[in-house]
């Protein structure tokens, strides 16, 4: 019996219906977004290792919409049923916020109260559908990626549509960036073991 790869598994969730194009009035973002997803589909991804053992949080940006009768218990019975293949993997819980598109990050309870968690050593693993979800502003997702992963233990977090992660060592030097941080000293983020375990191809 050929065995389910769970990140495989993972790229077969249901979206959420197609939100609007996070750049949509700005073609420069939208040429600098095309030239990265194309260099994505030219290297070969690193993704969250199901051997490594994860604390994970699902973020689940949650609107109403009829292509199931109760979408929400069906979008969270995919992910449970996916996450069950990774034995290693330790499902914290849950995050949902409502609203078909994000607000500003602050104004996202539930997403607040999951990086408070992860701050305090509950997650280390946050997997969510797609970029959209979790804001609107590349700004925001940049510091919040570069935040988690400087931590002691770093914290990736998986969007599944783009396939990325973001503890991939290929984007460990935009990481070291210290444009978004004043304190370098804050901002530097070894190269080390314990991130190398939790990286699989």
């Amino acid at each position: 019996m050929e065995e389910k790869k769970p990140n495989t598994q993972l790229s077969t969730v249901d979206e959420a219906p197609q939100f609007s194009l996070i750049f949509a009035d700005d073609s420069e973002q939208m040429r600098k977004i095309a030239e990265h997803k194309a260099w994505l589909q030219r290297i070969r991804h690193e993704r969250p290792n199901p051997a490594h053992h994860f604390k994970v949080a699902v973020y689940i940006r949650y609107f109403n919409q009829t292509k199931h009768e109760n979408y929400l218990d069906y979008h969270i019975k995919q992910f449970e049923d996916t996450l069950a293949l990774c034995a290693n993997w330790e499902l914290v819980g849950f995050y949902i916020d409502e609203g078909s598109t994000p607000p500003n990050m602050e104004s996202a309870p539930e997403w607040c109260r999951l990086l408070d968690d992860c701050m305090e050593g509950k997650v280390d693993l946050i997997i969510t559908q797609k970029v959209s979800n979790v804001s609107k502003k590349s700004h925001e997702i940049s510091l919040c990626a570069r935040l988690l992963a400087q931590q002691e233990h770093p914290i990736g977090i998986y969007f599944i549509s783009e396939d990325m992660f973001t503890l991939a060592s290929y984007y460990m030097e935009d990481m070291r960036d210290t444009f978004f941080l004043s304190d370098i000293s804050q901002a530097t983020i070894s190269d080390n073991e314990v991130l190398r375990e939790k990286l699989h191809d």
